[in-house]
């Protein structure tokens, strides 16, 4: 059915021009987070959010590129158990990222790319990040596209993303994109909106916040929110 997504949410066809510049910000956003985030080959990470996707060679990217394959949780609502199989010592949780399914501090790093633009409504990104924070017990890392980029990544449309949310839902609804027009499925923040989620979502945590962005062409493309437990 036309303009029906993959199951990453993205209307580019595996190979396009949009996906390969999308593998090579997902490596940068990569590096960025090892770096950020002091992941070492012992660390343990949760990864949340991971994709049934197998078409596009940057899904799942974090377990693709991460070398210790037996200190990584993966967990996503889509069955992703296949990443047992291709990378031997995964382990694959089914869980929604609204309510993790592991105790408080579990894993030392916790990693969420792309995902946050995906759980609905401004109180549930809020949700997802408190989550996020509350089973890390060192540090998290999320990631997100930038609203204000001139391309939307997931339809690969220009500038409409930047209308009124309700005037872009329904510009989605009018072109047969009727998947994206739910704000359940796609609600695309800015620097301020990731911003007030967080301090929503960490007011009362022992979190340190840092903020940065990834580059595209010298426009900020995607948004990295980071999270350090307070120490002392």
């Amino acid at each position: 059915m036309k303009n029906v997504p993959n199951a990453q949410y993205n209307l580019a066809a595996s190979g396009s021009l949009p996906v390969r510049i999308a593998a090579k910000q997902r490596r940068h956003m990569f590096t960025h987070f090892m770096e950020a985030c002091a992941v070492k080959p012992d660390t343990t990470v949760l990864d949340v959010g991971v994709t049934s996707d197998q078409t596009y060679e940057s899904s799942n990217y974090l377990e693709e590129l991460l070398e210790n394959k037996s200190r990584i949780t993966a967990t996503g609502i889509d069955d992703a158990s296949f990443l047992q199989e291709k990378y031997p010592g995964l382990t694959f949780v089914h869980g929604n990222g609204l309510a993790l399914p592991f105790a408080d501090a579990s894993f030392e790093v916790v990693h969420a790319s792309a995902v946050l633009e995906h759980v609905g409504s401004f109180e549930n990104q809020i949700k997802f990040i408190s989550e996020c924070a509350r089973v890390a017990r060192r540090s998290f890392y999320i990631t997100t596209p930038n609203r204000f980029f001139p391309v939307e990544f997931h339809t690969v449309l220009p500038l409409v993303h930047w209308l009124p949310k309700r005037h872009f839902r329904a510009l989605m609804r009018m072109t047969n994109r009727e998947f994206f027009s739910r704000e359940e499925n796609l609600n695309l923040m800015s620097k301020r909106d990731i911003l007030a989620a967080a301090e929503h979502a960490l007011s009362e945590t022992e979190y340190t916040v840092r903020f940065d962005t990834v580059k595209l062409i010298g426009i900020d493309s995607n948004l990295l929110l980071s999270g350090q437990r307070k120490t002392g």
